[in-house]
């Protein structure tokens, strides 16, 4: 998906959107309003989301705490779900305005770039799958909580939900998957900055030494 055919056709394009609906517990307060390089991650995330899609919505359970980003803000449609529930908000909500998904990133991200997000979206695109997630060097391989998910996959999410499941790898094998490989994605940084999350006051310190070598 070229750039000019986003501006071109902003009805017909994903929603950019923020998953913040966790409690933070590990963090002990809100991560995503923690400062990296004198910037709030969350602002860090709405940043590269906007880079390249021109409609940015939040999925969040507190929204008081995301006033000041005066973005739409929506919450989790079964609280306490995990983060497949806030997949599953942001796919409604994409399905009721027409468009054909949403980008969707934890609010814990701040090193995301755009041009990884727009080589999402390209592949998407270009493939059709109903989901589109990047490989790295994490547990999991991949980075469901960096990923384009179409409303097609909406089913999936709703049956996977009711049946009790939280797990996001459930999610990936239900559907039909695109990874973006590995080495694409180092064209584009260190996956291991790329996909640093800050879900601990230690990793939050990691991070600020990242943003203070790159300033």
């Amino acid at each position: 998906m070229r750039d000019r055919e986003r501006v071109a056709g902003r009805g017909s394009l994903p929603l950019g959107v923020i998953l913040a609906g966790g409690a933070s517990r590990r963090f002990g307060s809100a991560k995503a309003l923690a400062e990296v390089g004198g910037v709030t991650i969350v602002e860090r995330v709405r940043a590269a989301l906007a880079a390249v899609l021109p409609e940015v919505r939040i999925i969040a359970n507190e929204p008081h705490l995301f006033a000041e980003l005066d973005l739409p803000v929506r919450p989790d449609l079964l609280p306490g779900a995990g983060p497949m529930a806030g997949v599953q908000a942001a796919l409604a909500w994409a399905a009721e305005e027409g468009r054909p998904g949403a980008l969707c990133m934890g609010c814990d991200l701040p090193f995301v770039s755009p041009a990884l997000l727009r080589a999402l979206l390209d592949r998407a695109e270009e493939t059709g799958a109903e989901v589109v997630v990047p490989e790295s060097r994490g547990r999991r391989g991949v980075e469901p909580l960096c990923a384009f998910y179409s409303v097609a996959c909406r089913p999936a999410v709703d049956a996977l939900l009711r049946a009790g499941e939280r797990g996001m790898t459930a999610l990936l094998d239900s559907s039909r998957v695109d990874r973006l490989p590995l080495a694409e994605v180092l064209q584009y940084g260190d996956p291991d900055v790329l996909f640093l999350n800050v879900n601990t006051p230690r990793e939050l310190e990691t991070a600020a030494l990242l943003a203070a070598e790159h300033a």
